[in-house]
């Protein structure tokens, strides 16, 4: 069985830096590290929210080559 969708809300936003590819300062920085401080920086920008509450998350990557 389905779940029905409530409300959905952005609550923040946040991004990671830009660098040159492939010889720029994040060459060796894996995507999912890159995310996890997206993440937990999206979280401290919403000190209200609590965590559990949160269902998914919409995550892009607008310049995959670096």
């Amino acid at each position: 069985m389905s779940k029905q969708i409530q409300d959905a809300y952005i609550v923040a936003a946040t991004r990671t830096p830009v660098g040159k590819a492939p010889k720029g300062v994040f060459r060796n920085t894996r995507p999912d590290d890159m995310l996890a401080h997206v993440l937990r920086a999206v979280v401290a920008q919403a000190p209200g929210i609590d965590t559990s509450r949160i269902d998914d998350a919409i995550i892009g990557c607008a310049m995959p080559e670096g």
